[in-house]
C-alpha cells in the first residue's frame, strides 16, 4: 500500500476542481456556465428546427439531430456538478455517483464514435451512390446504426467502468479534477491497477480502431468519387458536405487520443485538466456551429422559421 494511505474504504470523493484558482472562482463560473447554455441553446435549437423543418427529414440530419443529443447529455453529465462545486463549499460526490457520472460521460463519448462513424457512411453513400442513396440508407437502417451505436457505447462503457470501480479506494480521497475523469481516479486506487489500464486500452482501441477505420474507407472511396467529378463547383459542393463531419471527428478524436491513448507515467493532471475542458465542455459547443455555419438547408430552414415567427406575430397583433 502506498505511503500516507490510510485501511477506511472510501466511500465518497473530493472533487478539487479549480480550487488552486481561487481568486478565478467567479470568472470560470460566468464562463463554464456561459459555455454550457450556449450548448444547451444551439443545440436544442438545431434538434428543433430539424423536426419543424420536413426538408431536414433526411438520414444526414437525423444523425446530426441525435448527436446534438448526445452533446446536451455528454456535456450534462459534468459540468452542473462542476459549477456546484465551484460556487459552493459541497464539493463531495458518492462513490456511487462517482461510477455513474463516468459511466454515462464515458458511454456518451464513446457512442459519439460509432455515431460519428454512421454519419461518414451516410456521406460516403450520398456522393459515391446518389441514385441508390435512398434505397441504401433507408430510415429502419438509420434506426439500427443509431441503437447500434448507443448500445456498443454503452457496453464499452460498462467494462471500463467496472474495470476501475472493482478496486478499493482507501484513501485519499481527493480527486484533482472537476469531474470523475478515468486518469485522476485510477491514482487514488489503492491495488494495482495494471489490469484496468489494459482493459481500458483496449476497449479504447477497439472502438477507435472500428469507428475509425469506417471513417477512413468511406472517405477513401468518397475522394475517389470527388476525384471524378468534372466540375470544380460540383467537387467543392460535394466536400462542403463533409467538411463540418471531418472537422468535428478531427477535434473529437484529436483530444481523445491525447486524453486516453497515453501511458500513464505521461500524465499531468493539472494540464489534463485544460485538455478536458476543450473535450467536455467546448466541442460540444462548438459541433452545432460547424454543423450549422456553412450549411446552406439549415440556414433557409432557420430563415423559414424567423419568417413565420414574424407572420405568427403579426396576426396576433392584428388580431
Amino acid at each position: 500500500m502506498a505511503v500516507g494511505r490510510n485501511n477506511t474504504i472510501v466511500t465518497k470523493f473530493i472533487l478539487l476542481g479549480f480550487s488552486d484558482h481561487p481568486q478565478m472562482k467567479n470568472f470560470y463560473f460566468v464562463l463554464f456556465l456561459g459555455i454550457y447554455l450556449l450548448t444547451l441553446a444551439w443545440d436544442m435549437s438545431l434538434i428543433i428546427l430539424i423536426r419543424m423543418d420536413s426538408h431536414l427529414h433526411t438520414p444526414m440530419y437525423f444523425f446530426l439531430s441525435n448527436l446534438s443529443f448526445l452533446d446536451i447529455c455528454y456535456v450534462s453529465s459534468t459540468t452542473p456538478k462542476m459549477l456546484s462545486g465551484i460556487i459552493t463549499e459541497k464539493k463531495t460526490i458518492s462513490f456511487i455517483g462517482c461510477a455513474t457520472q463516468y459511466f454515462v460521460f464515458c458511454g456518451m463519448g464513446l457512442t459519439e464514435c460509432f455515431l460519428l462513424a454512421a454519419m461518414a457512411y451516410d456521406r460516403y453513400a450520398a456522393i459515391c451512390n446518389p441514385l441508390l442513396y435512398t434505397a441504401v440508407i433507408s430510415h429502419t437502417l438509420c434506426l439500427k446504426m443509431v441503437a447500434g451505436a448507443y448500445v456498443g457505447g454503452f457496453l464499452s462503457s460498462l467494462i471500463e467502468t467496472y474495470s476501475v470501480y472493482q478496486y478499493d479506494f482507501c484513501g485519499p480521497n481527493l480527486i484533482n479534477h472537476f469531474f470523475c475523469d478515468l486518469p485522476p481516479v485510477l491514482v487514488l486506487s489503492c491495488s494495482d491497477t495494471f489490469t484496468s489500464q489494459v482493459v481500458n486500452f483496449i476497449v479504447g482501441v477497439v472502438v477507435g480502431m472500428v469507428s475509425v477505420l469506417v471513417i477512413l474507407i468511406s472517405y477513401g472511396y468518397i475522394v475517389t468519387a470527388v476525384v471524378k467529378i468534372s466540375s470544380a463547383r460540383g467537387r467543392t459542393k460535394a466536400f462542403s458536405t463533409c467538411g463540418s463531419h471531418l472537422t468535428a471527428v478531427t477535434l473529437f478524436y484529436g483530444s481523445g487520443l491525447f486524453m486516453y491513448m497515453r501511458p500513464s507515467s505521461s500524465y499531468s493532471l493539472n494540464r489534463d485538466k485544460v485538455v478536458s475542458v476543450f473535450y467536455a465542455l467546448v466541442i460540444p459547443m462548438v459541433n452545432p456551429i460547424m454543423y450549422s455555419l456553412r450549411n446552406k438547408e439549415i440556414k433557409s430552414a432557420v430563415r423559414k422559421a424567423m419568417e413565420r415567427k414574424h407572420v405568427l406575430s403579426h396576426e396576433h397583433s392584428f388580431f
